[in-house]
């Protein structure tokens, strides 16, 4: 079986109505409460939204892995808003060095895709475009985001649970 490099998928059922998994995708408070992120924008299509790490509130153990890099801000761009279906985003993965200029680099594209199954909604999220990464920083971004989106999909499940 080939190895895929240049896509991540990750897939989970939620058990909450899928209005209220679309308003913690899509709201930019929601999204970084449990992301783990403060945004300063709201996403709209075609906006350039700037972040900061701040720490999930849902999980105190990731939240304290993520302060490491409570300092750095980014920027994400919003691609999608398909309202109760598809949201998606552009940005530069495991860019988390103050000291490095990823302006210039490809960015990937993390879809965030929601689908009503029998037992609720399964969120489907893909991130793809790892093979246009600079192959110096590629396999890091990979892994990194591999497992990355392993840990948030079940972030995104925690905070539907606590904030039921």
């Amino acid at each position: 079986m080939p190895t895929v490099t240049d896509r991540i998928e990750k897939t989970i059922v939620l058990r909450a109505p899928r209005a209220r998994v679309w308003r913690a995708l899509t709201d930019p408070q929601q999204f970084g409460d449990w992301f783990g992120m403060r945004f300063m924008d709201p996403f709209v299509p075609g906006a350039r939204v700037r972040a900061a790490i701040v720490g999930t509130s849902v999980d105190p153990e990731i939240a304290k892995a993520q302060r490491q890099h409570a300092a750095v801000t980014f920027d994400i761009v919003i691609a999608r808003v398909e309202p109760e279906r598809v949201f998606s985003f552009r940005w530069h993965p495991g860019a988390v060095d103050p000291g490095v200029d990823y302006s210039r680099e490809p960015m990937t594209l993390v879809e965030f895709m929601l689908e009503e199954v029998a037992d609720g909604v399964r969120l489907t999220v893909v991130e793809s475009g790892f093979d246009r990464i600079p192959i110096e920083r590629r396999a890091a971004a990979f892994a990194g985001n591999e497992q990355g989106w392993g840990i948030v999909v079940n972030l995104v499940d925690k905070y539907l649970t606590a904030h039921a």
